[in-house]
Protein backbone atom coordinates (compact mmCIF):
# COMPACT_ATOMS: atom_id res chain seq x y z
CA UNK A 1 0.00 0.00 0.00
CA UNK A 2 1.10 3.04 -0.99
CA UNK A 3 0.05 6.35 0.90
CA UNK A 4 0.07 9.91 -0.16
CA UNK A 5 3.29 11.27 -1.42
CA UNK A 6 5.02 7.91 -1.22
CA UNK A 7 4.74 7.73 -4.94
CA UNK A 8 6.61 6.84 -8.18
CA UNK A 9 4.69 9.32 -9.88
CA UNK A 10 5.82 12.60 -7.55
CA UNK A 11 9.27 11.63 -6.75
CA UNK A 12 10.26 10.36 -10.26
CA UNK A 13 12.60 13.19 -11.66
CA UNK A 14 12.55 15.27 -8.54
CA UNK A 15 16.10 17.15 -7.78
CA UNK A 16 16.76 16.61 -4.06
CA UNK A 17 19.09 16.86 -1.49
CA UNK A 18 19.86 14.31 0.94
CA UNK A 19 22.09 15.46 3.54
CA UNK A 20 23.78 12.58 5.49
CA UNK A 21 23.26 10.07 3.10
CA UNK A 22 26.25 8.22 4.29
CA UNK A 23 24.18 7.03 7.56
CA UNK A 24 21.88 4.52 9.06
CA UNK A 25 19.37 6.26 8.39
CA UNK A 26 20.47 8.46 5.26
CA UNK A 27 21.32 5.18 3.68
CA UNK A 28 17.72 3.59 3.84
CA UNK A 29 16.13 6.88 2.43
CA UNK A 30 18.78 7.00 -0.12
CA UNK A 31 17.72 3.44 -1.01
CA UNK A 32 13.77 4.33 -0.92
CA UNK A 33 14.17 7.75 -3.35
CA UNK A 34 16.32 5.73 -5.56
CA UNK A 35 13.22 2.93 -6.33
CA UNK A 36 10.98 6.02 -7.06
CA UNK A 37 13.06 7.73 -9.21
CA UNK A 38 14.38 10.46 -7.68
CA UNK A 39 17.22 12.35 -8.54
CA UNK A 40 19.34 12.03 -5.79
CA UNK A 41 22.16 13.99 -4.34
CA UNK A 42 24.03 13.22 -1.19
CA UNK A 43 25.88 15.29 0.90
CA UNK A 44 27.93 13.89 4.13
CA UNK A 45 31.29 12.66 5.75
CA UNK A 46 32.37 9.63 5.23
CA UNK A 47 30.64 6.48 6.29
CA UNK A 48 32.18 5.12 10.09
CA UNK A 49 34.90 3.09 9.78
CA UNK A 50 34.00 -0.80 9.63
CA UNK A 51 30.72 -1.79 8.20
CA UNK A 52 28.63 0.30 6.73
CA UNK A 53 24.85 0.32 5.30
CA UNK A 54 25.93 2.61 2.63
CA UNK A 55 28.87 0.68 1.60
CA UNK A 56 27.34 -3.21 1.99
CA UNK A 57 24.11 -1.95 0.25
CA UNK A 58 26.15 0.06 -2.61
CA UNK A 59 24.28 2.51 -1.83
CA UNK A 60 26.21 5.57 -3.36
CA UNK A 61 25.88 3.75 -6.76
CA UNK A 62 22.35 5.00 -7.67
CA UNK A 63 22.90 8.66 -6.56
CA UNK A 64 25.57 11.53 -6.74
CA UNK A 65 27.63 10.82 -3.91
CA UNK A 66 28.93 13.98 -2.66
CA UNK A 67 31.28 14.07 0.62
CA UNK A 68 32.03 17.34 2.56
CA UNK A 69 30.80 19.00 6.36
CA UNK A 70 28.28 21.18 6.86
CA UNK A 71 30.21 23.52 8.24
CA UNK A 72 32.39 24.38 5.51
CA UNK A 73 30.15 26.78 4.17
CA UNK A 74 31.35 27.36 0.92
CA UNK A 75 31.46 23.61 0.03
CA UNK A 76 27.76 23.60 0.98
CA UNK A 77 27.12 26.32 -1.60
CA UNK A 78 29.06 24.98 -4.25
CA UNK A 79 27.11 21.55 -3.88
CA UNK A 80 23.39 23.07 -3.23
CA UNK A 81 24.22 25.25 -6.84
CA UNK A 82 25.37 22.12 -8.52
CA UNK A 83 22.23 20.04 -7.44
CA UNK A 84 19.78 22.93 -7.77
CA UNK A 85 17.03 21.11 -5.28
CA UNK A 86 13.99 21.00 -5.34
CA UNK A 87 13.65 19.45 -2.26
CA UNK A 88 16.02 18.67 0.78
CA UNK A 89 15.72 16.11 3.18
CA UNK A 90 18.45 17.15 5.99
CA UNK A 91 19.15 13.75 8.19
CA UNK A 92 23.30 14.82 8.83
CA UNK A 93 23.93 15.10 12.46
CA UNK A 94 26.16 14.00 15.13
CA UNK A 95 23.28 11.52 16.21
CA UNK A 96 24.07 10.27 19.60
CA UNK A 97 23.72 11.28 23.02
CA UNK A 98 26.77 9.50 25.02
CA UNK A 99 29.08 11.29 22.52
CA UNK A 100 27.31 14.75 22.91
CA UNK A 101 28.47 14.11 26.31
CA UNK A 102 32.18 13.65 25.39
CA UNK A 103 32.50 16.21 22.62
CA UNK A 104 29.64 18.99 23.53
CA UNK A 105 31.60 21.42 21.31
CA UNK A 106 31.58 19.20 18.17
CA UNK A 107 27.88 18.08 18.70
CA UNK A 108 26.62 21.52 18.95
CA UNK A 109 28.98 23.25 16.16
CA UNK A 110 28.01 19.92 13.43
CA UNK A 111 24.01 19.70 14.70
CA UNK A 112 23.14 23.51 15.04
CA UNK A 113 25.75 25.55 12.68
CA UNK A 114 25.71 22.54 10.13
CA UNK A 115 21.87 23.45 10.27
CA UNK A 116 21.87 26.78 9.98
CA UNK A 117 24.36 26.59 6.97
CA UNK A 118 21.94 24.06 5.10
CA UNK A 119 18.86 26.31 5.24
CA UNK A 120 21.50 29.38 4.57
CA UNK A 121 22.09 27.61 1.22
CA UNK A 122 18.95 26.58 0.88
CA UNK A 123 17.83 30.67 1.19
CA UNK A 124 20.86 31.84 -1.26
CA UNK A 125 20.15 28.86 -4.07
CA UNK A 126 16.31 29.64 -4.10
CA UNK A 127 15.52 26.77 -6.09
CA UNK A 128 13.69 24.41 -3.26
CA UNK A 129 10.46 24.44 -2.35
CA UNK A 130 10.19 21.98 0.40
CA UNK A 131 13.11 20.96 3.57
CA UNK A 132 12.47 18.78 6.08
CA UNK A 133 14.99 19.20 8.78
CA UNK A 134 15.22 15.82 11.07
CA UNK A 135 15.36 16.69 15.19
CA UNK A 136 14.78 14.09 17.79
CA UNK A 137 11.81 13.32 20.11
CA UNK A 138 14.49 14.34 22.60
CA UNK A 139 13.57 17.69 22.06
CA UNK A 140 11.00 18.18 24.20
CA UNK A 141 11.53 19.50 27.98
CA UNK A 142 10.84 16.07 29.22
CA UNK A 143 9.23 15.92 32.46
CA UNK A 144 9.05 11.50 32.03
CA UNK A 145 5.05 11.69 32.58
CA UNK A 146 3.18 9.25 31.27
CA UNK A 147 1.11 11.16 28.37
CA UNK A 148 3.02 11.49 25.06
CA UNK A 149 4.40 14.55 23.84
CA UNK A 150 2.67 16.80 21.65
CA UNK A 151 4.28 19.36 18.77
CA UNK A 152 3.11 22.43 20.98
CA UNK A 153 4.82 21.06 24.57
CA UNK A 154 7.98 23.22 25.45
CA UNK A 155 11.60 22.34 23.96
CA UNK A 156 14.27 21.44 26.10
CA UNK A 157 17.25 18.91 26.12
CA UNK A 158 19.11 17.83 29.32
CA UNK A 159 21.85 16.48 27.52
CA UNK A 160 24.13 18.59 24.88
CA UNK A 161 22.69 16.53 22.40
CA UNK A 162 19.18 17.18 22.98
CA UNK A 163 19.59 20.16 23.24
CA UNK A 164 21.63 20.85 20.08
CA UNK A 165 18.43 19.30 18.59
CA UNK A 166 15.98 21.54 20.49
CA UNK A 167 18.34 24.89 18.81
CA UNK A 168 17.76 23.33 15.31
CA UNK A 169 14.08 23.69 16.00
CA UNK A 170 14.64 27.04 17.15
CA UNK A 171 16.56 27.69 14.43
CA UNK A 172 14.34 26.35 11.48
CA UNK A 173 11.19 28.28 13.29
CA UNK A 174 13.29 31.71 12.66
CA UNK A 175 13.96 31.32 9.77
CA UNK A 176 10.60 30.20 8.53
CA UNK A 177 9.50 33.20 10.39
CA UNK A 178 12.09 35.43 9.14
CA UNK A 179 12.68 34.94 5.47
CA UNK A 180 9.68 32.66 4.71
CA UNK A 181 6.89 33.72 6.27
CA UNK A 182 3.54 31.68 5.27
CA UNK A 183 2.33 35.39 4.32
CA UNK A 184 4.60 35.58 1.52
CA UNK A 185 4.15 32.13 0.48
CA UNK A 186 3.31 33.44 -3.28
CA UNK A 187 7.13 35.09 -3.56
CA UNK A 188 9.11 33.36 -1.97
CA UNK A 189 7.74 29.68 -2.78
CA UNK A 190 9.55 27.81 0.14
CA UNK A 191 7.82 25.79 3.22
CA UNK A 192 10.34 24.16 5.94
CA UNK A 193 9.30 22.14 8.39
CA UNK A 194 10.74 19.92 11.37
CA UNK A 195 10.30 16.39 12.30
CA UNK A 196 10.93 14.52 15.52
CA UNK A 197 10.80 10.95 15.15
CA UNK A 198 11.50 7.92 18.69
CA UNK A 199 14.37 5.46 18.51
CA UNK A 200 14.49 3.47 15.19
CA UNK A 201 15.95 0.22 14.71
CA UNK A 202 16.29 -1.89 11.90
CA UNK A 203 19.27 -4.14 9.75
CA UNK A 204 22.77 -2.25 8.74
CA UNK A 205 23.12 -0.23 12.14
CA UNK A 206 26.62 -0.68 13.35
CA UNK A 207 26.44 2.73 15.83
CA UNK A 208 28.75 2.32 18.96
CA UNK A 209 26.16 2.54 21.95
CA UNK A 210 23.20 2.12 19.88
CA UNK A 211 20.81 -0.72 21.51
CA UNK A 212 20.70 -3.09 18.02
CA UNK A 213 24.34 -2.94 17.47
CA UNK A 214 25.68 -3.90 21.22
CA UNK A 215 23.25 -6.88 21.63
CA UNK A 216 24.50 -8.09 17.92
CA UNK A 217 28.00 -7.37 18.45
CA UNK A 218 27.92 -8.55 21.86
CA UNK A 219 25.86 -11.96 20.94
CA UNK A 220 28.14 -12.54 17.86
CA UNK A 221 31.21 -12.86 20.48
CA UNK A 222 29.47 -15.01 22.32
CA UNK A 223 29.17 -12.59 25.34
CA UNK A 224 26.20 -11.01 27.33
CA UNK A 225 25.24 -7.61 26.37
CA UNK A 226 25.44 -5.12 28.70
CA UNK A 227 22.42 -2.24 29.23
CA UNK A 228 23.24 0.60 31.35
CA UNK A 229 18.88 1.67 31.32
CA UNK A 230 17.07 -1.74 31.35
CA UNK A 231 13.91 -0.02 32.69
CA UNK A 232 13.91 3.22 30.02
CA UNK A 233 10.76 2.95 28.07
CA UNK A 234 11.40 4.10 24.72
CA UNK A 235 8.96 4.94 21.49
CA UNK A 236 10.53 2.12 19.33
CA UNK A 237 9.95 1.46 15.53
CA UNK A 238 11.58 0.52 12.33
CA UNK A 239 13.82 2.65 10.29
CA UNK A 240 11.48 2.62 7.38
CA UNK A 241 7.93 4.25 9.93
CA UNK A 242 9.84 8.00 10.18
CA UNK A 243 11.09 7.91 6.75
CA UNK A 244 8.03 7.00 5.41
CA UNK A 245 6.74 9.78 7.24
CA UNK A 246 9.46 12.40 6.24
CA UNK A 247 8.60 11.75 2.50
CA UNK A 248 4.79 12.17 3.25
CA UNK A 249 6.32 15.37 4.55
CA UNK A 250 8.31 17.02 2.11
CA UNK A 251 5.43 16.03 -0.87
CA UNK A 252 2.96 17.93 1.85
CA UNK A 253 5.78 20.94 2.09
CA UNK A 254 6.14 20.71 -2.08
CA UNK A 255 1.76 20.37 -3.06
CA UNK A 256 0.56 22.29 -0.42
CA UNK A 257 3.31 24.82 0.81
CA UNK A 258 3.52 26.52 4.71
CA UNK A 259 -0.35 24.77 5.27
CA UNK A 260 2.08 21.84 6.20
CA UNK A 261 5.92 23.78 7.69
CA UNK A 262 6.20 23.54 11.50
CA UNK A 263 6.87 20.58 13.72
CA UNK A 264 6.13 16.82 13.40
CA UNK A 265 5.88 13.87 15.69
CA UNK A 266 6.28 10.43 14.03
CA UNK A 267 6.51 8.18 17.05
CA UNK A 268 4.81 4.05 17.62
CA UNK A 269 1.47 2.75 18.41
CA UNK A 270 1.04 2.71 22.25
CA UNK A 271 1.12 -0.70 22.88
CA UNK A 272 4.58 -0.84 20.93
CA UNK A 273 6.21 0.89 23.45
CA UNK A 274 8.42 -1.08 25.80
CA UNK A 275 11.60 -0.86 28.01
CA UNK A 276 15.22 -1.62 26.82
CA UNK A 277 15.05 -4.90 28.67
CA UNK A 278 12.06 -6.01 26.84
CA UNK A 279 13.09 -5.16 23.81
CA UNK A 280 16.57 -7.37 24.27
CA UNK A 281 14.02 -10.09 25.63
CA UNK A 282 12.20 -10.29 22.36
CA UNK A 283 15.37 -10.49 20.32
CA UNK A 284 16.85 -13.26 22.36
CA UNK A 285 13.57 -15.56 21.53
CA UNK A 286 14.64 -14.87 17.91
CA UNK A 287 18.44 -15.13 18.91
CA UNK A 288 18.51 -18.91 19.55
CA UNK A 289 21.06 -19.16 22.70
CA UNK A 290 20.96 -15.39 23.03
CA UNK A 291 24.16 -15.30 26.01
CA UNK A 292 21.89 -13.07 28.16
CA UNK A 293 23.01 -9.71 29.68
CA UNK A 294 24.31 -7.38 32.44
CA UNK A 295 23.37 -4.38 34.13
CA UNK A 296 25.93 -1.45 34.15
CA UNK A 297 24.06 1.45 35.08
CA UNK A 298 25.00 4.78 33.36
CA UNK A 299 27.18 7.51 34.55
CA UNK A 300 25.48 9.74 32.44
CA UNK A 301 21.46 11.27 32.46
CA UNK A 302 19.55 9.60 29.90
CA UNK A 303 15.43 9.96 29.86
CA UNK A 304 13.56 6.91 31.20
CA UNK A 305 10.38 7.76 29.75
CA UNK A 306 9.71 9.30 27.01
CA UNK A 307 6.25 9.00 24.36
CA UNK A 308 4.89 11.01 21.05
CA UNK A 309 1.52 12.03 20.40
CA UNK A 310 1.51 11.57 16.56
CA UNK A 311 -2.04 12.27 16.10
CA UNK A 312 -0.80 15.66 13.50
CA UNK A 313 0.42 12.97 11.07
CA UNK A 314 -1.99 10.67 11.01
CA UNK A 315 -4.77 12.93 10.56
CA UNK A 316 -3.06 15.04 8.09
CA UNK A 317 -0.29 13.47 6.84
CA UNK A 318 -2.08 10.28 5.96
CA UNK A 319 1.14 8.63 7.75
CA UNK A 320 0.34 5.79 10.35
CA UNK A 321 2.80 3.28 11.82
CA UNK A 322 2.93 -0.43 8.75
CA UNK A 323 4.68 -2.47 11.25
CA UNK A 324 4.10 -4.09 14.71
CA UNK A 325 7.08 -3.97 17.00
CA UNK A 326 7.87 -7.93 16.46
CA UNK A 327 7.48 -7.28 12.98
CA UNK A 328 10.40 -4.50 13.18
CA UNK A 329 12.58 -7.08 15.51
CA UNK A 330 11.94 -9.88 13.04
CA UNK A 331 13.24 -7.99 9.98
CA UNK A 332 16.43 -6.46 11.82
CA UNK A 333 16.80 -9.58 13.24
CA UNK A 334 16.93 -11.42 9.30
CA UNK A 335 18.94 -8.30 8.43
CA UNK A 336 21.72 -9.18 10.52
CA UNK A 337 21.62 -13.24 9.71
CA UNK A 338 21.59 -12.58 6.35
CA UNK A 339 24.62 -10.29 6.28
CA UNK A 340 26.56 -13.01 8.93
CA UNK A 341 25.46 -15.76 5.96
CA UNK A 342 26.95 -13.32 2.74
CA UNK A 343 23.84 -12.49 1.57
CA UNK A 344 23.27 -9.48 -1.29
CA UNK A 345 23.03 -6.99 1.50
CA UNK A 346 21.59 -4.53 -1.29
CA UNK A 347 19.20 -6.81 -2.87
CA UNK A 348 18.02 -7.73 1.13
CA UNK A 349 17.81 -4.17 2.32
CA UNK A 350 15.38 -3.74 -0.64
CA UNK A 351 13.61 -7.04 -0.18
CA UNK A 352 12.60 -5.44 3.25
CA UNK A 353 11.21 -1.94 1.89
CA UNK A 354 9.25 -3.32 -1.07
CA UNK A 355 7.77 -5.66 1.75
CA UNK A 356 7.10 -2.77 3.81
CA UNK A 357 5.76 -0.10 0.99
CA UNK A 358 3.42 -3.24 0.54
CA UNK A 359 2.34 -3.47 4.44
CA UNK A 360 -1.36 -2.46 5.57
Amino acid sequence: MEGLGLSTEFWKGKRVLLTGHTGFKGSWLALWLQSLGAEVTGYSLDPQEGPSLFTLADVGAGLDDRRGDLRDLGALLEVVFAAQPEIILHLAAQPLVREGYRDPLGTYSSNVMGTLNLLEAARQVGTARACVVVTTDKVYANQEWAWPYRENEPLGGHDPYSSSKACCELLAQSYASSFFPAQRYAEHGFALATARAGNVLGGGDFAAERLIPDVFKAWTAGSPVTLRYPKAVRPWQHVLEPLAGYLQLAHGLFTQGCERAGAWNFGPRDEDMCTVGEVVERLARGWGEAPGLLIEPSDVHEAGLLRLDSSRARQVLGWQPRWTLEQCLAHTLHWHQQWQLGADMQQVTLNHLNTFKEAR
